[in-house]
């Protein structure tokens, strides 16, 4: 034990020096952490970058104008005249902010009518609507799941899923990405009499697959589990009207809870969860998210109300999305580019390693065009991707330039055959 003892503490040392020589700085990770920076000099970093533009298919950075297929603006309504009216019409009517939870003084009537048309869009009993999607998925699986309870999730889910499911005090157990045989699996496993939440994204945000939801109905319904689908990707997407991934299954009655975003078709900023009312009731009345942040301002209320607005009436921007989304798919594929499992507007393009990705991101933006470069912890180590996306407003001259970009700087990269 001596000897052990001396290992750690060496006879030379005072005990004023053991103190010093364990006493550690919180900023120590923070001088530690050089990788950002090494990049940045490498001249390939691709986050952060300040856009002086307008959030449209055309974006300007530095100056310089790049096609954006980097956006989740699927319907292509952040520039669209009624929203953005819409937005201006409230500002003049309520201001440009609420000063307070929904819990309090932050619910403005918008707030209320803005809950009862999504719950009649999504043909739910009632809606709740949260300051982020992020905090959605926080407020809603914290205050719903409890001790002795099971959450089971998807490995791909969302991180807004993830940390959900760490601030709830139920038990967290895990299915490889939309593996139904192993969701099975982890069910059996668990004990049958405690309440079990199977939780997964629509659409997963950089695969961009769709959930295989009729056999987790299937599942859900034999092991006597709830349901719960995150469809940030979906809603304004999948489904005849845009309702989302249930809609486009014809399961919107065996789904519980549907959680959305307003960030994305919307064109606004917030997050909202749509399920039986007993359910709504007691998420409003226990999920520390809602109650202790304040609500979204009138101007973001009003611009998801015009948006909803024109989801319902103009189907037509849906079908142009699909359009782009099926050519995009079937011409990167025959140029031999990996584009995994994806079925929607969300296109990634796999390349492996995480400098290769830097690189190949560097040359597109060259070429006039945004993407997204994703590395681990977004997506597993070693599957570094573009990820590009596609939306409503898209031309057809701007598509054939980012297909022909690609195929260019495909071929330099050794990615795809230099003979496509």
């Amino acid at each position: 034990m001596f000897a052990f003892l001396c290992c750690i503490f060496p006879a030379n040392l005072t005990r004023v020096d053991r103190e010093a020589s364990r006493k550690m700085d919180l900023f120590d990770k923070c001088k530690k952490f050089t990788r950002s920076l090494e990049v940045k000099e490498m001249g390939i970093y691709p986050y952060f970058r300040p856009i002086s533009s307008a959030a449209d298919t055309v974006v300007t950075i530095d100056g310089k104008e790049l096609i954006m297929i980097g956006s989740n603006n699927y319907l292509g309504l952040v520039t669209h005249p009624k929203v953005r009216e819409a937005a201006a019409a409230a500002v003049r009517k309520y201001g440009t902010g609420c000063t307070g939870s929904r819990f309090l003084n932050g619910t403005l009537d918008l707030h209320v009518q803005l809950e009862e048309e999504l719950a009649a869009f999504m043909g739910k009993e009632a809606a709740l609507v949260y300051s982020t999607g992020f905090q959605t998925n926080l407020g809603t699986l914290s205050s719903l799941v409890a001790k002795g309870e099971y959450m089971i999730t998807d490995r791909s889910n969302h991180a807004s899923l993830v940390d959900g499911s760490r601030l709830s005090f139920g038990k967290v157990v895990k299915f490889n990405h939309n593996d139904m045989g192993d969701l099975e699996r982890v069910i059996t496993g668990i004990d049958k009499d405690a309440a079990r939440l199977i939780v997964a994204d629509g659409v997963f945000s950089m695969e961009g697959d769709i959930l295989d939801l009729p056999k987790v109905v299937e599942l859900a319904e034999k092991h006597d589990c709830r349901v719960m689908v995150d469809d940030a990707h979906s809603i304004g997407v999948l489904g005849p009207t845009g309702a989302g991934t249930a809609e486009h299954f014809d399961l919107i009655d065996k789904v519980d809870i549907t959680m959305g975003t307003f960030s994305k078709s919307f064109a606004s900023l917030g997050g909202f969860i749509v399920a039986d009312a007993q359910v709504i009731e007691f998420v409003k009345h226990f999920a520390r998210e809602l109650i202790f942040s304040a609500s979204i301002p009138p101007a973001a209320a009003a611009a998801v109300l015009a948006a909803l607005e024109i989801i319902k009436s103009e189907p037509e921007r849906r079908q142009r999305l699909w359009d782009i989304t099926h050519r995009v798919h079937r011409e990167l594929k025959s140029m031999g580019f990996d584009i995994g499992a994806t079925q929607t507007p969300i296109v990634p393009i796999y390349i492996g390693d995480d400098l290769q990705c830097f690189t190949f991101w560097k040359q597109l933006t060259e070429a006039g065009i945004f993407a997204n470069a994703i590395i681990a912890p977004a997506v597993q180590p070693g599957h570094a991707l573009l990820r590009t996306s596609y939306t409503a407003n898209h031309t057809d001259e701007q598509i054939d330039r980012v297909l022909d970009t690609f195929a260019t700087i495909g071929k330099e990269a050794g990615l795809i055959p230099a003979a496509v």
